[in-house]
């Protein structure tokens, strides 16, 4: 499916960016590529908000550093928990997407044609503000529900960026300690502390013991099991998940 003309439907929210060719020759982070311009003749970078990119079937796909350029990682079909691959959308750029990831660094992006992957409308996001302790849910522009989360300690602060949900797992197939459900996402976790070993992939998940509201996780948000039934439920794959300071 050819999806580049869906793509171009989208409004255009961001100015044609300054020397944006160097910075994604280079692999640079999203925020960089938001204050450049492309002036080689070729078109611009356009900002994408609202989709999704899901892999298909048996196949594997090249996420590179700018279109055509080196190759920053391979991705399957199924990610590592047996979901369906799917990457949210960042930006486009003639027939190549931008795309985020977890085979990516945190606040990286990597270009992938568009008629390689199917495009998905996402009506759906979450806003997690570290500074309230506080995550909304947002459809199509209004507060859906709004929650106390506890968010990483001082020593293990969950990391601002922009990620996305990558899989919807029951808690009960990883440990008591997860509640009722996991929603994983595409960030990571800088900051573990010493000897952890539970992987430094961020997700909202519950937990035995109610934290809400409080800072005194190791990066991954809590929330309580009702709320979460509601997110499992009502969150694609794909769904864009904003955190801020």
């Amino acid at each position: 499916m050819h999806c580049s003309a869906t793509v171009g439907r989208v409004r255009r929210s961001v100015p044609a960016l300054a020397a944006a060719l160097a910075l994604v020759a280079a692999g640079c982070s999203e925020s960089q590529l938001r204050t450049g311009t492309d002036r080689i003749g070729t078109r611009p970078i356009e900002r994408i908000r609202g989709y999704a990119a899901r892999v298909p079937p048996n196949t594997t796909v090249a996420l590179r550093a700018n279109p055509g350029g080196r190759v920053l990682a391979r991705i399957r079909a199924r990610t590592e928990f047996g979901s369906p691959q799917t990457l949210a959308v960042a930006f486009r750029r003639g027939d190549w997407i931008a795309v985020r990831s977890p085979a990516l660094r945190n606040r990286q992006v990597g270009w992938v044609p568009a008629d390689t992957v199917r495009l998905l409308r996402r009506s759906v996001r979450i806003e997690i503000d570290l500074s309230e302790h506080t995550l909304t849910l947002i459809e199509r522009g209004v507060i859906y529900r709004r929650d106390a989360v506890a968010i990483g300690s001082a020593e293990t602060p969950t990391p601002p960026g922009a990620f996305y949900v990558t899989d919807k797992l029951p808690g009960a197939d990883f440990g008591a300690y997860y509640g009722c459900c996991i929603l994983a996402l595409s960030g990571r976790q800088p900051e573990l502390p010493e000897g952890w070993s539970g992987g430094d992939r961020l997700a909202i998940h519950g937990t035995p013991t109610p934290d809400y509201g409080k800072a005194v996780t190791n990066g991954c948000l809590h929330l309580p099991g009702e709320v979460l039934q509601v997110l499992m439920r009502d969150v694609p794959l794909g769904t864009p998940v904003h955190i801020r300071a």
